[in-house]
């Protein structure tokens, strides 16, 4: 059976290195271009510990090297910012693209600029990507030549949100979405408040008064659900790895049927896990998994707390990157992604 060819720009990072990690083990797709910025040059396993010789003695290319002519797919995993003029390129080789990075993922020039605070160099491209949220978007994704893979925090409170918006049980209130999420989530680049004694034992909250991912959840709430709604957003960083932890504090109608809601549009989804009554979720439980876990403890007939729970470097990023891949080109939407966790 032929294999797609795929590229990875942007392969040094923590997402990159969990593409990496993927798709090696992925039955239908070959690695064929691994490409850094600051490490181009260097071989793969001089940035990437642990890799197998195969891929440690792979050379690391610049960003902007040509792409082999027999590459079907790139998987974009480049800062926001940085990504959208390299994705414009790949683009105009007939390259398929997956873009990891925030530069793709709002409809309209104006939300983009009030998310990021400046312009979108190439807006013409916007209307032309597929917001992959892969359990919402699959039909559009076989055809897509740009797909835009959510933020880490918007997975994690879309999955839930979206079907309880679009059953007309909550209110109009602002959501609040109180999330969590470890360090790999800022990236790899060296970070005054990301070292050791900065970030152990503590707990902080950033991005206020409105962080940029609020514009997104907010975007895509009102396009799956169907109902604009206003997102009180407050992110905070753990000193730990890996995982997100995403509280929803909910007010509406008839509590009690939530869970039904829920259980009726993802029973017979492979990446999303709607908890016994009485269970909530927790980051250990999905760590390594492309799993979203969901749940939920109704307070009263009117409100109700809703938790879900992601690797944040795999259904937040890298593997909901290759779960919108396998559908992209006709595959088993599972197809070499894990579903359970790594325990302990």
């Amino acid at each position: 059976m032929d294999k797609i060819h795929a590229a990875i720009l942007g392969a040094s990072g923590y997402t990159g290195s969990e593409l990496i990690r993927l798709l090696d083990r992925h039955p239908r797709f070959r690695l064929v271009h691994l490409a850094a910025h600051s490490h181009a040059g260097k071989q793969a396993g001089d940035v990437l510990p642990g890799l197998h010789d195969k891929l440690a003695a792979l050379q690391l290319v610049h960003i902007d090297d040509p792409l082999p002519d027999d590459c079907q797919l790139v998987f974009a995993a480049l800062p926001h910012g940085a990504a959208a003029r390299t994705v414009a390129r790949v683009l105009e080789t007939g390259c398929r693209v997956i873009d990891l990075s925030a530069d793709f993922r709002h409809q309209s020039p104006e939300t983009y600029r009030q998310a990021y605070g400046t312009d979108h160099p190439y807006p013409h491209l916007l209307h032309t990507a597929i917001y992959g949220l892969t359990e919402w978007s699959r039909q559009r994704l076989p055809e897509a030549r740009l797909v835009a893979n959510p933020g880490c925090y918007p997975t994690s409170m879309l999955l839930p949100l979206i079907p309880l918006i679009r059953a007309g049980v909550l209110d109009e209130a602002p959501i609040i979405v109180d999330a969590k999420s470890g360090a790999s989530g800022a990236g790899r680049s060296a970070k005054v408040e990301l070292l050791f004694c900065e970030l152990n034992e503590s707990c902080r909250a950033y991005g206020l008064p409105r962080h940029r991912h609020s514009w997104e959840m907010e975007e895509w709430l009102a396009h799956f659900g169907g109902q604009p709604l206003r997102v009180r957003f407050v992110p905070h960083i753990l000193p730990m790895n890996r995982g997100m932890l995403t509280t929803l504090h909910l007010s509406g109608r008839d509590a009690s049927s939530w869970r039904d809601i829920l259980q009726q549009n993802y029973a017979n989804e492979p990446f999303v896990r709607l908890l016994p009554e009485g269970n909530l979720p927790s980051t250990a439980s999905v760590a390594g998994s492309n799993r979203c876990d969901i749940g939920l403890s109704p307070l009263d007939n009117d409100e109700c707390v809703v938790i879900s729970c992601i690797d944040n470097l795999l259904k937040g990023a890298a593997g909901q990157a290759i779960q919108n891949a396998n559908v992209m080109f006709g595959l088993d939407e599972t197809c070499g992604l894990p579903d359970l966790p790594c325990w302990p």
